[in-house]
């Protein structure tokens, strides 16, 4: 006799949420006694073994999966994996650290199950629900972001920035090659309309919980993938996103370079060897940046880093020689040096996004 078809599946990526596994599993199985459900843990390779604590759960309960990803994170790109490895109907998304709700899954299925709703969402902004024990200034902070998203999708849903909602499995088939796959923020990418429909959206109300055992996760990075989303819905069609956060990389390291320069004018050098010092600085620094924030799903580290600088440095040395050089031959023709010193930089800028992709950080 075959096994009754899966209804629900609870989508859990996950990095560095080994102890967690098993009490989220225990919390599952209490509420949903009444659905046939599977959950899918999405692992980041996560260096403390959350993918073997998924593996051993499973040689106990059949309901049990784990997708371990290697070379590749991000809980957007995380979710979409989980959903589309799903064969069940519908599909739910939530945290691995206890803050959302387990509870409030069977009413969300109840509300797809009568058709009323392509999405339902947990959500801490409608009547009923709150942000449990946070400080002011998170609460300020994600105040700003929830408001920034509402604009764009016009003011239709209180919580467009929770992580607990789901949708039909069919949903996520029809929108992952219109998503962006970037940050965290994977329900608003889901809701922001490509040139399909617009989706009706339930919320339900819950209560953000504490994390009790692990680490969070948040930190300044969510900010910069939040605006490369936002950046990305607008200008994707014309420019990879990621190369937007290489420009903005590479403009702070204008700033940078400048500052450089007009300390070595300040000290008395002469032009060439204080834009070479510029130079150098600059780039240092944007190699930094981008191994934090836009290659942060490959980033290197120990050893590795010093390894990728080096080949940083190797794979820009062309686009170095020229902005190095074309500043210079401009500076003697007398135009300026802030005029020269950008010049150089203009020309260094497309070589080097291309080089370092493709021997840095490898894509």
């Amino acid at each position: 006799m075959s096994a009754p078809a899966v209804e629900l599946t609870v989508v859990v990526p996950t990095f560095n949420e080994a102890q967690n596994v098993e009490p989220l599993y225990g919390g599952l199985s209490r509420v949903l006694t009444e659905v046939d459900w599977e959950v899918i843990f999405v692992d980041d390779d996560s260096p403390d073994g959350t993918a073997d604590a998924v593996r051993r759960l499973a040689q106990t309960e059949r309901n049990v999966r784990c997708l371990h990803r290697i070379g590749r994170r991000g809980l957007s790109s995380a979710c979409i994996e989980g959903a589309l490895a799903s064969t069940a109907r519908y599909v739910a998304v939530m945290d691995a650290d206890m803050q959302h709700d387990e509870r409030l899954l069977p009413a969300m299925l109840e509300v797809l199950r009568t058709g009323d709703a392509d999405v339902v969402v947990g959500s801490r902004y409608v009547e009923g629900g709150g942000t449990g024990e946070w400080g002011r200034g998170r609460v300020w902070i994600s105040a700003g972001a929830t408001r920034l998203a509402q604009m764009l999708l016009g003011n239709r849903v209180a919580d467009p920035l929770s992580g607990f909602f789901m949708s039909p499995a069919a949903l996520w088939r029809e929108r992952a090659p219109h998503l962006s796959a970037l940050g965290f923020k994977i329900l608003m990418d889901l809701l922001l309309p490509p040139p399909h429909r617009d989706l009706r959206v339930k919320e339900l109300p819950y209560t953000f919980r504490e994390r009790e055992i692990g680490r969070s996760k948040l930190g300044n990075s969510v900010a910069w993938d939040f605006l490369l989303l936002l950046l990305d819905k607008k200008l994707g069609r014309f420019v990879p996103v990621q190369f937007v956060s290489f420009c903005l990389v590479g403009a702070f390291g204008v700033g940078v370079h400048l500052t450089v320069l007009s300390a070595g004018w300040w000290l008395g050098l002469d032009f060439l060897a204080a834009h070479t010092a510029a130079t150098v600085i600059a780039m240092t620094t944007n190699f930094l940046m981008n191994n934090a924030l836009t290659y942060r799903e490959r980033m290197l580290r120990g050893w590795r880093m010093a390894a990728g600088w080096a080949s940083f440095c190797v794979a820009s040395s062309v686009g170095v020689l020229g902005n190095i050089g074309a500043a210079f031959w401009l500076q003697q023709a007398e135009h300026g040096w802030t005029l020269s010193a950008l010049a150089g930089i203009l020309i260094g800028t497309v070589w080097n996004y291309v080089a370092t992709r493709k021997l840095t950080w490898r894509y």
